[in-house]
């Protein structure tokens, strides 16, 4: 005798077999509706973390290339602290002021006028990508000078972007560049005349107060949310299109483009997907992941050679931010993502207390991975 119950059981695994699975139009929608509970916490709870995506697939027919754009929670006019993100417009204009001087090239020594320290604009701009050196940048920040960075990537047609300031530095507002002393050969030296910029005026975005205090140095905890204001300020849009006009200057206007040479376009690219190791950097301080967030963040596994990520992450005050170009070389993947999430449950700034290890980083590294995975299965499809 057949048991009644099983008429049932098999309606049920009926229905459910033919019940179709969500469809999903692209990567981006796959990725933030994954149950993943690194992704999964963070998008239930979207108030907390001001997270802002966009998601590039690269389209190639021929020889032209074509972009299909996805956003989540973008907007030009929600603040957020780019940190370290800068530096990668801050090394492209550095290549291609370069080029505009038939004097020096990406291998000419030089310091800065009252510091010791010798190197190469080679060596920063490869130490602004292996391990995110704020110094490096600084050097370049001097040679360059705040008003031609913010001049010239508006002449690109770059918005939404104004660098006030330098990284870590005691004088991180001075308007004033420091002069280089850079070498024409071994012994013959030559300084390049400093700069007098435009002080910063302040920013007028929403969520530039954050949180409900933070720490001063001299006065301690201040009951008041931090002010931005006066600081870098560099949207999700402005560094995806930055992105794109170094990894794709073909699919824009000469005007739009980096100035930059084959040579140096090519070495710009190979710095940015340097990992540290490739460096000479011990791989237990500086593992593989160490600022490539998206994908491999969370882990400190070695990164499959075939998977090149030609990135710029930043992390401060709570926030978190990668922007990159990833490409699967063995299986024929790429695509463009750029995201950040503010991760500072306490609402204090400057305290030290951020949730980077426990939310920010799995978050973004979950996001890369499912990105990345329906990238993948398209292509078995």
């Amino acid at each position: 005798m057949i048991p009644k119950i099983l008429p049932f059981l098999i309606l049920v695994v009926f229905s459910t077999a033919c019940k179709k699975s969500p469809q999903y139009t692209n990567a981006l929608d796959y990725a933030l509706a994954s149950k993943n509970i690194k992704i999964k916490r963070v998008i239930d709870s979207l108030d907390s973390y001001e997270v802002q995506i966009k998601f590039t697939k690269i389209i190639r027919s021929g020889d032209s290339v074509l972009f299909e754009d996805h956003d989540f929670q973008v907007n030009d006019a929600n603040y957020f602290y780019p940190a370290s993100t800068v530096k990668l417009p801050i090394a492209a204009l550095t290549l291609e002021k370069l080029n505009h001087m038939d004097s020096l090239h990406r291998n000419t020594r030089f310091y800065v006028e009252g510091d010791t320290m010798e190197t190469t604009f080679a060596s920063d701009i490869m130490k602004i990508f292996t391990i995110s050196d704020n110094a490096a940048n600084n050097r370049l920040f001097e040679f360059l000078g705040q008003d031609a960075i913010n001049g010239k990537l508006k002449q690109k047609g770059i918005d939404a972007v104004r660098i006030s300031h330098r990284l870590s530095s005691d004088d991180a507002y001075e308007i004033t560049t420091k002069p280089l002393v850079v070498y024409l050969n071994d012994s013959t030296t030559t300084m390049l005349k400093n700069t007098i910029n435009s002080s910063a005026i302040p920013l007028d975005l929403n969520k530039i107060h954050k949180g409900k205090a933070y720490y001063d140095d001299e006065d301690g905890l201040i009951d008041e949310p931090f002010d931005f204001s006066l600081k870098n300020y560099y949207a999700i849009n402005a560094q995806h299109n930055v992105l794109k006009r170094i990894v794709f200057p073909e699919c824009f206007e000469p005007s739009e483009r980096f100035d930059l040479s084959t040579t140096q376009r090519d070495f710009l690219l190979k710095a940015m997907q340097t990992l540290p190791r490739e460096a000479g950097y011990d791989p237990k301080e500086y593992y593989d992941s160490y600022v490539k967030f998206l994908m491999y963040g969370d882990s400190k596994d070695v990164i499959p050679d075939y998977i090149k990520i030609q990135n710029k992450v930043g992390y401060a005050y709570g926030t978190l931010t990668d922007c990159a170009y990833v490409h699967d070389t063995k299986n024929n993947v790429e695509f463009l993502l750029t995201a950040t999430i503010l991760v500072n449950k306490d609402g204090i700034f400057n305290d030290n207390v951020y949730e980077y290890d426990s939310i920010g980083i799995p978050f973004l590294a979950a996001l890369g991975k499912e990105v990345y995975n329906y990238g993948l299965q398209s292509k078995k499809d």
